[in-house]
């Protein structure tokens, strides 16, 4: 099997592409050729465009693809809105086929049906893969209904998504359909010499007391333990329902167990009733716990799991990966739990709505999770990556050394459960405080009647640090975010302990000045400036940052003033970076 996996430029590039493949498939004697084709936009006239050049270069070969919330290739985090992959399988006995069906609730059990009668006409079929467009739809009565499947074949897949998170649209396509809102693609994979394994990771683990789901419909989970869900984040976490839930609970979704196999469900938003909307449904019934995402464990699951693949001797490895992961980590840091995966074998694939896996024979509809499908052609060769130990050092998070008291200490449940509260509003690489507490910081000094006492803002942010990361790597790249985390810390502190900084985002960090205007808020901004560049980083030397300082103006929107501080840092950038600029 040999893979291409390229990024679509234009028409002409992509024509040279395919022209080279067509080279190596005719020196090579290809049996089967497949395209997966993911986009960051539905575009409709883009993925026509491309799928009618596909047909026009390479009219034998099968292809399917979605939109999606961002495309993983060699194995990490693609800027490319379209990333394409051709996989070419040499031996004969291949079969690969594609099929396409539209997809509402209505008609789930009835294209089901339908995928089982196709599989039964081709019994070479070993696997299933599926693409579809799920906002809005239940999916357990699809999934119910391919429990009935021969129980050697794979079922894996995700949800078609958005680049934008709150986007509407999303679609699916493939050689047997056009370009689809609603539907479902299914890739079918067999023959004498194809083989998969399939996996997937989660490494989020279940926090404090089990309570029952006492309502639900779909997935609106209305009670748990017969008191709105809402009170149980609220009464553990103090995550309060206002525009900042959604990122306050992503490191804490629901997690329960269904058909044998643990299931997350992160919270979306919070209805005034108390009721949860959450990704996907929740089985009333279920009884579960709240449970806690941390870097350094979900990075264990990733090389336990990578272990298992590595004994499969994969040559090509497919990844569904939730968006919410993503979210998660960050797309600086997202390929820390994927690129493992690409020293065993070319990895490709797409950030998901949803993820689909079988296990034990029941189809699965997975959030928060990592969905792998390990893939060769003929007997396993040998693989030399599968000894290397991954090196993933870590600060211990707060909120996994949390968990553990929380969990060998349940009797202290009310103390445990102020500290979950700070856990809630921390990152958990530098240990300052997330953005969504320092948004709500921002609007609680801004908010009320009256007379209110002056603030100021500094954003900071690292000059130049994609090459950091890019020359030295992540870790010497997390340990300078570290290192500024702690000089912000102490440093403001020794100025004053009401001063509050918090990571923003990537590299991006925005400091809190009460009581302060902007000309004294630009001279600490000097100090910091001058202070952080004077810090010897072992591995990475000295490095510079920028700052933007504003100060709020009384009345306006919070928005306003971090659009005005974040015009202040990129001008700051403009002119040279490793200075202060205020407005």
């Amino acid at each position: 099997m040999k893979l291409f996996q390229f990024d679509y430029k234009n028409e002409i590039s992509l024509r040279g592409k395919l022209y080279r493949i067509r080279q190596y498939c005719a020196e090579n004697g290809a049996s089967k050729i497949l395209f997966h084709i993911f986009t960051d936009s539905p575009d409709k006239e883009l993925i026509s465009n491309i799928c009618a050049i596909l047909e026009d270069e390479m009219p034998d070969a099968e292809y399917a693809g979605c939109s999606t919330n961002g495309n993983i290739t060699s194995g990490d985090f693609s800027p490319s809105g379209v990333s394409i992959t051709c996989m070419v399988f040499t031996c004969p006995s291949i079969q690969i086929e594609t099929l396409q069906y539209k997809l509402t609730e209505a008609v789930a059990i009835e294209v089901t049906d339908a995928l089982k009668r196709e599989i039964k006409a081709r019994p070479w079929v070993k696997a299933v893969e599926l693409v579809a467009t799920i906002r809005g739809l239940s999916m357990s009565a699809f999934c119910d209904n391919l429990h009935d499947l021969d129980p050697s074949i794979q079922v894996f897949g995700g949800g078609a998504f958005s680049g934008k998170l709150d986007a509407v649209q999303a679609c699916v396509f493939s050689k047997k359909g056009e370009c689809m809102q609603k539907g479902v693609v299914f890739v079918l994979y067999g023959g004498d010499d194809f083989y998969i394994s399939t996996q997937f990771v989660s490494g989020w683990k279940p926090l404090g007391k089990e309570m029952k789901v006492t309502r639900a419909t779909g997935n609106i989970v209305y009670e748990l333990d017969g008191r709105p869900t809402y009170d149980a984040y609220y009464r553990y976490l103090k995550i309060k329902n206002d525009d900042n839930f959604f990122f306050h609970t992503i490191e804490f979704p629901f997690y329960y167990i269904r058909n044998g196999v643990n299931i997350l469900r992160d919270p979306v938003s919070c209805n005034e009733d108390g009721s949860i909307e959450m990704t996907s449904d929740v089985q009333e019934g279920a009884t579960g716990r709240l449970a806690y995402g941390d870097p350094m464990t979900i990075l264990d699951s990733v090389a336990e799991t990578r272990t298992e693949v590595a004994r499969f001797s994969p040559e090509a490895i497919l990844i569904f990966s939730c968006a919410g992961r993503r979210m998660f980590w960050g797309d600086d840091r997202i390929g820390r739990e994927t690129q493992p995966f690409e020293s065993l074998a070319p990895t490709f694939g797409f950030f998901t709505s949803s993820e689909f896996l079988r296990t034990n024979g029941y189809v699965n509809q997975h959030n928060v999770t990592l969905v792998i499908a390990a893939i060769r052609e003929g007997a396993p060769k040998e693989n030399t990556a599968a000894a290397e130990k991954l090196d993933h050092t870590e600060r211990i998070s707060m909120i996994h050394r949390l968990a553990t008291f929380i969990n060998m200490a349940t009797q202290e449940l009310e103390e445990a459960n102020q500290k979950l509260q700070e856990v809630a509003i921390t990152d958990a690489l530098t240990g300052l405080y997330n953005r969504g507490e320092i948004q709500r910081r921002i609007e609680e000094l801004g908010e009320g009647e009256g007379e209110k006492e002056a603030f100021s803002l500094i954003m900071i942010d690292l000059d130049d640090f994609k090459k950091v990361n890019d020359t030295y790597g992540h870790k010497i790249g997390d340990e300078v975010l570290t290192g500024l985390a702690d000089f912000l810390q102490v440093s403001l502190h020794s100025e004053d302990v009401r001063y509050l900084a918090g990571r923003w985002g990537g590299e991006e960090f925005m400091i809190v000045l009460p009581g302060m205007h902007t000309g004294d808020a630009a001279v600490i901004a000097e100090k910091l400036r001058n202070g952080f560049a004077e810090i010897e980083f072992k591995g990475a030397g000295r490095q510079t940052m920028s700052l933007g300082v504003t100060e709020y103006i009384p009345g306006e929107d919070p928005d306003e003033l971090c659009i005005r501080v974040d015009d202040a840092l990129y001008a700051a950038k403009r002119v040279g970076k490793n200075r202060v600029v205020a407005k």
